[in-house]
């Protein structure tokens, strides 16, 4: 029976890259049945909301999700009364249960000089950024006044715990624990508590603690020096993006959120580009590497996902190059150039 796979394909240049996704998902004979839903600011415009019910509904009875990107200058606003393509995402994941997000970051050699870093320090990086998806700052409570503003920043021993679960259950030998420890109480309670699940369940993988500040730095300093990388949700926010810099391109890494028994979101790094949509400038291998991590971690379809990924480190081998990469390669000629290498 054919899973199913709701599609998201949100604002600016998501339905694009989208369709490429598609070709190359349906290249390699995945057995989907796929159903489209309106996302983000289009969802906005059409219903007055970012996250309707019917979508949240078609999200949670799927067997995975797979988004392309949401926002844009158009529902850009300060009015906490107004909707914003963003709430969607917050509320697909609080609805969804996903708790952790996973970002692999590992430079494709064919790729080193598209990095702003030099080879040298960047060449056999392979790290993946776990960030928790659901708690701290971003869903704390919220004051707004003329003068004032407050976000309250809430972690418990749960979600710290279940979070830290996941990445020494990744982890091959060492996770690195990020937080603010000598500042933020909250920071102080996710140390406590990644050092006694350590002590428990998982002895034989080494752990190592260090303040974002430093993490920051050492990202592009040695990135080598890290493997999993452990921290809260605004924390992993920031430093993932920052490692996405290591591959050269924020349009080249994928990601993937999951949560409990429920269906996982699978969706590229990068944002809507709304500048460049509609011209066919849009990088899709992010997309298709979105879609790849979906195959492995969604759908069980481990030997598709590698065929993705193989073929886009192929295609890049050979030459592909996008705009954001230096080169002059089309949305639709990228994902012709992965097809002709499955």
């Amino acid at each position: 029976m054919a899973q199913r796979v709701v599609l998201l394909p949100g604002d600016g240049i998501g339905p694009e890259i989208t369709r490429s996704a598609l070709e190359v998902l349906n290249a390699i004979g995945a057995d989907l049945d796929y159903e489209e839903h309106l996302f983000g600011g289009a969802s906005i415009d059409a219903h007055g909301t970012a996250l309707t019910d019917e979508t949240l509904e078609a999200c949670k009875s799927a067997d995975a999700v797979l988004l392309a990107a949401v926002g844009g200058p158009k529902w850009d606003t300060t009015d906490p009364d107004k909707p914003r393509p963003e709430q969607g995402l917050l509320g697909l994941r609080k609805g969804l249960g996903l708790f952790a997000n996973l970002r692999p970051v590992k430079p494709i050699p064919a790729l080193y000089d598209a990095s702003p870093l030099k080879p040298e320090l960047i060449e056999r990086t392979d790290l993946t950024v776990i960030r928790e998806l659901t708690g701290g700052i971003y869903f704390g409570a919220k004051t707004r006044t003329a003068d004032r503003a407050s976000d309250d920043c809430v972690y418990t021993r749960e979600e710290i715990e279940r979070i830290a679960r996941v990445a020494f259950q990744t982890a091959r030998s060492r996770v690195t624990s990020v937080d603010k420890a000598n500042v933020l109480e909250t920071s102080r309670l996710w140390r406590e508590v990644v050092r006694d699940l350590h002590a428990k369940e998982f002895p034989n993988i080494e752990l190592e603690h260090i303040l974002v500040d430093n993490a920051a730095m050492k990202l592009i300093a040695a990135p080598r020096h890290f493997e999993v990388i452990l921290t809260e949700n605004m924390f992993g926010d920031i430093l993932s993006d920052e490692a996405a810099m290591l591959t050269g391109s924020i349009g080249m890494l994928p990601s993937a959120s999951l949560g409990g028994d429920g269906p996982g979101l699978f969706e590229p790094v990068h944002g809507s580009a709304p500048d460049i949509a509609g011209t066919g400038q849009a990088n899709p291998l992010a997309m298709i590497l979105s879609a790849a991590l979906m195959l492995r971690h969604g759908l069980g379809m481990e030997p598709q996902a590698a065929a993705v990924e193989s073929a886009v480190e192929r295609a890049l081998a050979e030459g592909l190059r996008t705009p954001d990469l230096g080169g002059k390669a089309t949305t639709s000629e990228a994902t012709q150039a992965v097809l002709q290498q499955l």
